[in-house]
């Protein structure tokens, strides 16, 4: 049994997780972008890097509810060393090949797979443990420092993989990243992290695996609030992954494919998540946090909309700022009203839900944004006629004009989203109508 009498806990100790962890992110994604690059240049093939993706999303989104129960009833620390365990086992295996140079494409599968059954364990391991660690006042500062763990690597990880691929080589930067899983596992090893107290709605979700796997949906269902907050990042999400599907063509298309430009808007918009999630971090959002959702929103959408204006970089740039800015004041925001409402010991298996009905516009806004952009409005952007014509005087006109268009659209949609939460009384009163858990009545001991 973990005692926590010589181990650091609460604030401290989630600091301790949370160094070990931005650590290791930064080495994955030094070890994401060499072994992209490693991948196209043996396979010479789009298709092939494209597989990576689906090896690694299907298994991920197949065990996902399962990975949430099995959070909710074992010990939580254990459920975070999972992930890691599970992504250094995969790195290590790619390091192994290619050190006695037996590798071979499929290979590159082989992990995907192990590194999607890992991560499905990550997420709703760390959310949950985070509401046993923490006290409610600081969800909003640990999740503004989360947000800034997945933001910050992205900025500086190609930057230093650039500069070691030449001096170290691959294997050496696999190398890192496995040292850097050790060291995410010894903070875990190092603190403390509290089981969560069995509640009254704990004990009456126990039941086999699939039922306790439904139950994370049937608890959202029941409850208008927390299926309100969902529903404004499930369309919010549709219109934004619909918006930034034609992004990079877009500004590709205005530039003359100039990839320096495309870069540079890029890099804005990864330093100002970064200063987000560090103004999150400090701050701590708005006291009452569905505010930090719904403006949150307003903003990002905004932000999205200016993007499609006509106006070359600097617009670009103002836009893709203002909307990456608020990202972490919405996660953040959210995450804080999730871990606070909904009792600890279920928070696995609801997390892993949450995470599932968000995700699923993840394959339905590609093909949206691609078939609107391909088929009406950059054909009718060329010739000069529909849509496109008629707000030329908003977004300009020629190559890149439809995909503005269809952004500034998708932009306004994602912000007005936002501001339809205010005129829905379980959205905006959510913090209200839902009680805290700490609130909640306790199991009786066995």
């Amino acid at each position: 049994m973990e005692t926590s009498s010589k181990r650091p806990a609460g604030m401290f100790a989630f600091i301790v997780i949370w160094l070990g962890q931005i650590v290791s992110v930064l080495a994955s994604g030094m070890s994401q972008f060499a072994l992209t690059i490693f991948m196209y240049e043996k396979t010479e093939s789009a298709t092939a890097l494209g597989l990576m993706q689906v090896f690694y999303i299907t298994p991920f989104l197949l065990i996902s509810p399962f990975a949430g129960v099995m959070v909710d009833r074992y010990n939580r620390k254990l459920m975070m060393m999972v992930s890691d365990l599970g992504a250094g086992l995969a790195t290590l295996g790619i390091l192994t090949v290619l050190y006695f140079d037996v590798w071979q494409f499929w290979h590159m599968y082989v992990a995907a797979v192990i590194f999607g059954l890992g991560n499905a364990f990550q997420w709703p391991a760390y959310s949950a443990a985070i509401s046993t660690m923490i006290p409610k006042e600081q969800l909003g500062r640990a999740n503004g420092l989360m947000s800034l763990m997945e933001a910050g690597p992205g900025v500086i990880a190609p930057i230093l993989a650039g500069a070691l691929l030449p001096v170290i080589r691959l294997t050496g930067i696999l190398f890192l990243d496995v040292a850097t899983f050790l060291i995410a596992i010894g903070t875990l090893l190092a603190v403390h992290v509290p089981q969560p107290a069995r509640t009254q709605e704990g004990a009456q979700a126990r039941g086999g695996m699939l039922k306790e796997a439904a139950y994370g949906f049937k608890y959202i269902f029941a409850r208008p609030s927390l299926l309100g907050l969902q529903l404004i990042f499930f369309v919010g999400n549709l219109f934004s992954g619909i918006g930034f599907t034609v992004f990079a063509p877009m500004i590709l298309s205005r530039s003359g494919n100039d990839s320096l430009m495309f870069g540079t808007v890029q890099s804005a918009g990864a330093i100002a998540s970064v200063v987000g999630g560090v103004i999150m971090s400090a701050w701590g959002g708005f006291k009452r946090r569905v505010h930090g959702v719904l403006f949150g929103w307003i903003l990002s959408g905004l932000g999205m909309a200016v993007i499609g204006l006509a106006g070359g970089l600097p617009v670009w740039i103002a836009g893709v700022v203002l909307s990456s800015l608020v990202i972490p004041l919405v996660n953040g925001s959210n995450q804080a009203i999730w871990q606070s409402k909904v009792a600890p010991d279920l928070q696995g298996r609801v997390f892993s839900a949450r995470r599932l009905i968000a995700w699923f516009t993840n394959p339905i806004s590609p093909i949206i944004g691609g078939l609107l952009a391909d088929l009406w409005l950059e054909p009718a952007a060329r010739l000069g006629t529909g849509l496109p014509a008629a707000f030329s005087w908003l977004v300009g006109a020629g190559p890149g004009a439809g995909m503005g268009l269809l952004i500034v659209f998708c932009g306004a949609a994602s912000a007005l989203v936002g501001m339809a939460g205010y005129f829905v009384r379980p959205v905006v009163h959510a913090e209200t109508i839902l009680p805290d858990h700490d609130a909640l009545p306790k199991a009786e001991p066995a």
